[in-house]
């Protein structure tokens, strides 16, 4: 009798306790909840700094700092852009990967960094997913076909059939191995079953010059790096590698409009990303804040100027957007089989 009633007492005693440790659980996330909330609205306590890959002055790192400007007014703190180049980005990208995760520290990265060079690098000295939360990308731009303007190609058809007509003789130029226009031209080779020559230059600038004097037929370019040669007539665009007209060119057809492969696309855009482990409320409040930047009618004349397109996504279509792009490049990149260590 003592000891069944001692087990029945020690049975309630425990169904109580479970009970008050449950309470007690649910406590404890609200009040983390309400800590972590805390923290995102009193975000940022102080200056922020975000490191880029990208020189000073050149496109991305332009973009950049009028996000930056915008961020530094909203958030009343000043928001630094700390130019790191060089080194395939590892420079930059090696500032950031051990910084506190508070928010405080960001990373600027494209998507040719972070897409293409896991499939390019045998090793790398970071692991995106496991280093780094993405917060939201800042800015998207599609390349366009260009060709001198002399050149007997009046549109993709032309160019695709002189390739397909002569396998390696139409050659294409690129701002360096295993560059977005080196992989992007070797996929437009894939979908169109054509084989061209590829030639690789040691910088931007110097490619388009060898597009206007025919040293090569024809190269990928975006509007803001292969834009001087356009406007100076030297070179013309052939067509656009994105799914419909894109503005300030509305002459300019797709490739899919000037007889090339049907949903053809290609494209930069960079990103801001924080260190793995930064408070998820701190990376929604940081989303939040860039896509009202980005909705403000003058930023996005600002933009326009430079030919980009403000470019916004949660973390869900951010991931989404890499898993597309590490697909692409991978794949491509694994069929050319090169590698850059």
């Amino acid at each position: 009798m003592t000891r069944r009633f001692a087990l029945t007492q020690y049975a309630c005693f425990s169904r109580r306790d479970a009970g008050s440790l449950a309470l007690a659980a649910v406590l404890a996330v609200g009040c983390a909840l309400t800590a972590s909330t805390a923290l995102a609205q009193d975000f940022p306590t102080k200056a922020v700094r975000i490191v880029t890959p990208f020189p000073a002055g050149s496109g991305p790192e332009v973009a950049l700092r009028l996000v930056a400007d915008r961020l530094s007014k909203l958030w009343s703190q000043p928001v630094i852009v700390d130019n790191r180049p060089g080194a395939s980005g590892f420079i930059a990208i090696q500032a950031i990967r051990r910084a506190a995760p508070d928010g405080h520290e960001l990373l600027q990265m494209d998507n040719a960094q972070m897409a293409a060079q896991p499939f390019l690098f045998k090793k790398l000295p970071y692991d995106l997913l496991r280093d780094f939360e993405p917060l939201t990308p800042i800015f998207r731009n599609y390349f366009f076909v260009n060709v001198p303007a002399g050149s007997p190609y009046k549109n993709m058809a032309d160019l695709i059939a002189a390739a397909k007509a002569k396998p390696d003789h139409v050659n294409y130029g690129s701002w360096f191995v295993g560059s977005p226009g080196h992989i992007g031209a070797a996929m437009l080779e894939t979908a169109t079953g054509t084989r061209m020559t590829h030639v690789p230059y040691k910088e931007m600038s110097q490619l388009y010059v060898g597009v206007a004097s025919q040293e090569v037929d024809w190269a990928f370019g975006s509007a803001a790096s292969a834009g001087a040669m356009q406007r100076a007539g030297k070179n013309r665009y052939l067509a656009v590698a994105a799914p419909k007209r894109v503005a300030g060119f509305a002459e300019v057809p797709t490739i899919a409009e000037s007889g090339g492969p049907a949903g053809f696309e290609l494209s930069a855009w960079t990103a801001l990303l924080a260190p793995k482990g930064t408070p998820r409320a701190t990376v929604e409040k940081i989303q939040k804040d860039v896509a009202s930047v980005m909705a403000d009618q003058d930023f996005k004349d600002k933009y326009a100027a430079m030919y980009y397109e403000p470019y916004a996504l949660n973390t869900e279509g951010f991931l989404q957007q890499l898993r597309t792009d590490s697909k692409r490049y991978g794949d491509t990149i694994k069929r050319l089989n090169i590698s850059l260590d």
